[in-house]
């Protein structure tokens, strides 16, 4: 894998509170399955007894309503026009016992929100989610100032990634850009796809050296998930796997993951 030449900041931004129980997933590119991963993490959060809270922080692409069959009254969108507050912006997923804001998909307006209505958004939610376990944010991909910003409120960042080069590559450099914005984010590394555990390991360990050579940093792994038909036919029924194939072996493994982060809390 070859490091990515993307741009580093001028200097580290004045940092912002972190939300300790605030966990961000981001990519660095689209379509490594971030979004499912986002909200299969959830569900098997609230399964553990956990109160969990998911924010869709795709401000212009947001499709977690969409995986999940959901037609929100409320959404992101009234939070910022300044008709709802966060905590009105809410709505209930009874099937995964888990809350959802949803974002406002197709309004890609809304990802050109200046940087001070970001950090007021930022705070609301730390604040909105003193009353939660987990908050879990979907971040949209790439490196945007709006990834950036809101990412840097999580006490954790999860990174997925794929097998493919350009995943790999693409998750460097938000692996780059995140530690030159915060030198102490706490980073782990998901890798998703893998057609078994052993392949999901030895992509972490390319993404992992490349990391420790160039960066002086080595995120750790937090879980390997593996390839499952069952997860696209899931997505296609929109029914978060847990629900429509419990017993998937996609399932077990985010089930995995949810411990882990229960446990390192």
């Amino acid at each position: 894998m070859v490091p990515s030449d993307a741009p580093t900041p001028a200097g580290p931004p004045a940092k912002l509170a972190k939300g300790r129980n605030i966990i961000a997933v981001a990519s660095g590119k689209g379509g490594v399955g971030k979004t499912w991963f986002s909200v299969t993490l959830c569900h098997a959060l609230s399964r553990e007894g956990q109160k969990v809270l998911l924010f869709d922080a795709d401000l212009g692409l947001a499709n977690v309503d969409i995986q999940l069959g959901l037609m929100p009254q409320r959404d992101l969108g009234g939070v910022l026009a300044g008709k709802l507050s966060l905590a009105q912006s809410r709505v209930r997923y009874e099937e995964g016992r888990f809350d959802i804001i949803a974002g406002r998909s197709g309004s890609g307006n809304l990802a050109q929100l200046p940087s001070n209505r970001l950090g007021t958004l930022g705070t609301d939610l730390i604040d909105l989610g003193r009353s939660y376990d987990s908050v879990i944010m979907d971040m949209g991909a790439g490196l945007d100032r709006t990834v950036r910003l809101l990412s840097g409120r999580a006490g954790r960042v999860l990174v997925v990634a794929t097998a493919e080069p350009t995943s790999l590559t693409d998750a460097y450099a938000f692996i780059k850009v995140t530690l030159t914005n915060d030198p102490s984010a706490d980073l782990r590394i998901v890798i998703n796809a893998a057609d078994t555990k052993g392949e999901g390991q030895r992509t972490y360990e390319t993404l992992r050296k490349a990391c420790a050579n160039f960066l002086k940093a080595e995120p750790p792994l937090a879980g390997v998930i593996r390839r499952d038909r069952k997860v696209i036919e899931a997505i296609r029924t929109q029914t978060p796997i847990m629900i429509r194939h419990p017993g998937a072996d996609a399932a077990h493994d985010v089930e995995a993951i949810a411990n882990h982060l229960i446990e390192n809390q």
